[in-house]
């Protein structure tokens, strides 16, 4: 009885499906009927499309009960569709053979020609071909495929939200990807031949599995008992393209004190190939319990691991609790750009809880807004600014990196101790599926176009560290481990933060000791913060009234009567923003000049070589093609390289100790009376007119400003010089 009420349920489902595929339609821009599932099957019907995606929107305005039944067995209801279009596209073609686009269209006409006119011949079936296809599995001839598509209404899960009534029901689920593999072809219909007879025989395979058929099945086989052997014929078989994916969940969706899971997803077909490690996906698929086999089933007992069988896979860009705004800018957006101060509003924006900070808040803004990609005659230039906070503990070094995290469309956050140079670049995994040795992208991989945020930087190890090198410069990272060699995309903006040497930044030392990070890193990095917490009875009362504030209201006060701008606004800003590729003009190019010889002059007169090399000149010009960006602008003004120059200038003046800076606005007199100081101490006996005019060309003082110390400070009885031109001071 049961069995004919499911027969029954059968038939009127499959009624159900027919009806929504011939009779669904929407409305052109004219207000006419457009039946688009109809359309979709007469092109199937031609070879002019493959998929046929199934809107369980449109079901749901069509037929409640129909999309219901879909999403509880979604698996049942695909296998009804299937057989609804077979019939359809039967029916369109009206007995003819559809038109041969490729090999498998030639065998199917091949195998139904051939079959129609021995039957023609026998006239065992009146040569009906619509008989001589029902011999054939539908895999076979089928050539097409259904794909759901779940209902827009439907909040997509997080990978921990997928419990077992969940198990055969259609669900969308969110995901970073971790590892992709490449796209294999999957069996669906194995060909045999027999050789004996030279009957084909089909084996239909619904499993991940199956055992291959040895004894001729056909009619003369079996009656003249010859045991034919059957031959795999490959050529004759039906693949499939086949994928399977890894997705982890968001950071967001974690509970404190978890660690992520991990979902395993195979995908089929024209779904294949649309995401890549590191992006972020919203999947609508089936979740299947995985069967066990062989040994494995008798080990493990009644647990079995799931995994989803896509359906749909859509990539999106930002989060997915955002919604589609378009490329149209919207009323708000367009008043906020017009702002004069939009440059200081989205910096202010950007951890609007945090205390004061404006100019490292700046250069942050422009690190997410990016600058623009090089690519002339196979030499790459990186557009993406890498931003190093250095400072002393209890400065909101982290805090502003997690905001940075949560703010960017596509970030990845980790930190020193927590991260190795694997975890960081790729690391090389066995295939569960082939055994192969396959490559799993780390932090950088999985962040590419994007930002990655480490923290407690000076904690990793040195081995570690010089992993990221290639990162930072050439946005590549080149794996030649297990046989795999190859060069994996790390299009990246990094923002670190690190503690001094010390824990705290020590005055008494020179700034090499103090950050202790070597000068081939530091030099990629196009800004590099040192925030130091001094004691300040003024500035500390703000900041104390600040904090106090915050706590106490849960928000931050207005600075100048600017509010914060939304988290979401902010973002799309920037998305507009980096659609914008501004340009350099000739104009600019001698002020740039200018700027670099300057620099370089300071840092030689204090002796920091190691903060001006020639890539300072680069990533004062990545700053202004980001100012250019965020005023929706193609063109690098004046004003965006004064601003870019005066935020590198900040920068290195934060990396410089107060007595330094004063040294470097000190007269030429002074700093060569310094500089004889400094020698006489080291040797600690007097010093040679020639050595001492050495020193002071090394260090950018002249002759003549020698000459003048020694006659000002001989005439004050401060030094001495002999007969043979020693330098001795009077007073220790």
């Amino acid at each position: 009885m049961s069995f004919d009420k499911e027969s029954t349920d059968y038939d009127k489902h499959k009624a159900q499906v027919r009806e929504f595929v011939e009779n669904y339609y929407g409305l052109d821009e004219n207000g006419s009927k457009v039946f688009c599932y109809r359309d979709d099957v007469l092109r199937i019907a031609e070879r002019e499309q493959v998929a046929l995606y199934v809107n369980l929107d449109d079901v749901f305005r069509f037929d409640e009960t129909l999309s219901t039944l879909i999403e509880g067995n979604a698996r049942r209801f695909h296998r009804i569709f299937n057989e609804v279009i077979d019939e359809m596209v039967q029916e369109a073609l009206g007995g003819r053979q559809p038109p041969i686009r490729d090999a498998l269209d030639a065998f199917i006409f091949q195998r139904v020609h051939m079959d129609d006119q021995l039957k023609m011949a026998e006239d065992f079936m009146g040569g009906s071909t619509q008989e001589v296809r029902k011999k054939y599995p539908p895999q076979l001839l089928r050539r097409f495929e259904v794909v759901f598509k779940n209902r827009d209404a439907m909040k997509p899960l997080a990978v921990r939200d997928l419990k077992a009534n969940c198990v055969g029901k259609l669900v969308t689920v969110t995901g970073i990807v971790i590892r992709a593999t490449e796209v294999k072809p999957i069996l669906e219909v194995m060909t045999y031949a027999c050789d004996t007879c030279g009957a084909e025989v089909y084996q239909p395979i619904n499993g991940p599995s199956f055992m291959p058929a040895v004894n001729c099945p056909s009619k003369d086989c079996v009656e003249s008992k010859a045991n034919g052997r059957l031959h795999m014929q490959v050529r004759g078989s039906k693949f499939n393209k086949f994928q399977e994916i890894r997705i982890q969940e968001l950071s967001d969706q974690v509970p404190v004190g978890s660690i992520p899971r991990a979902l395993t997803v195979n995908i089929y077909g024209e779904a294949t190939r649309q995401c890549a490690p590191g992006d972020l996906v919203r999947i609508s698929g089936v979740l299947i319990p995985l069967l066990k086999t062989g040994f494995r089933q008798a080990g493990g007992g009644l647990v079995t691991e799931t995994f989803l069988e896509a359906h749909f896979v859509e990539n999106v860009r930002c989060n997915v609790d955002d919604e589609d705004l378009g490329d149209d800018l919207t009323e708000n957006e367009v008043d906020l750009l017009a702002q004069d101060n939009l440059y200081d509003m989205l910096a202010y924006s950007i951890a609007p809880e945090i205390y004061g900070l404006t100019d490292v808040k700046k250069s942050l803004l422009l690190a997410l807004v990016g600058g623009v990609d090089k690519n002339a005659s196979g030499m790459k230039i990186r557009g993406c600014l890498n931003v190093l906070l250095m400072g002393d503990p209890g400065v909101a070094k982290s805090q502003l990196l997690s905001y940075v995290n949560r703010l960017a469309p596509r970030s990845q956050y980790t930190t020193g101790r927590g991260s190795s140079g694997v975890g960081l670049t790729a690391a090389v995994v066995k295939d569960p599926l082939s055994g192969e040795m396959t490559l799993e992208g780390g932090a950088l991989v999985l962040a590419d176009r994007g930002i990655c945020c480490i923290d407690e930087f000076d904690k990793m190890m040195e081995s570690d560290r010089t992993s990221i090198h290639e990162v930072m410069e050439q946005q590549t990272i080149s794996i030649a481990k297990a046989g795999i060699m190859t060069t994996l995309n790390a299009r990246v903006a990094i923002i670190a933060a690190a503690n001094p040497a010390f824990g705290r930044y020590n005055p008494k030392r020179s700034i090499e000791q103090n950050i202790d990070l070597p000068a081939a890193l530091l030099s990629r990095f196009d800004l590099l913060w040192l925030i130091q917490d001094k004691p300040d009875r003024d500035g500390d009362r703000r900041l104390a009234s600040h904090i106090t504030y915050v706590h106490m209201n849960s928000k931050q006060p207005e600075v100048d009567g600017m509010k914060p701008v939304n988290m979401r606004l902010i973002r799309r800003l920037i998305e507009v923003a980096q659609r914008k590729n501004p340009v350099v003009g000739d104009a600019l190019r001698e002020r740039l000049v200018e700027m670099y010889v300057d620099m370089r002059r300071v840092s030689r007169e204090s002796e920091d070589s190691t903060f001006a090399s020639p890539r300072l000149l680069l990533s004062v010009i990545r700053m202004s093609t980001a100012l250019a960006r965020l005023r929706l602008s193609n063109v690098v003004m004046s004003d965006d390289i004064e601003e870019a120059i005066r935020l590198m200038q900040a920068s290195k003046d934060s990396l410089r100790p107060e007595m330094q800076q004063q040294e470097i606005r000190q007269s030429p007199v002074d700093r060569a009376f310094a500089i004889l100081r400094e020698l006489c101490i080291s040797t600690g006996d007097a010093i040679t007119l020639q050595s001492a005019l050495e020193a002071c060309a090394r260090k950018g003082v002249s002759e003549q400003a020698l000459q003048d110390t020694i006659k000002v400070h001989e005439a004050n009885g401060v030094i001495v010089v002999d007969a043979q031109k020693r330098i001795r001071f009077t007073m220790n």
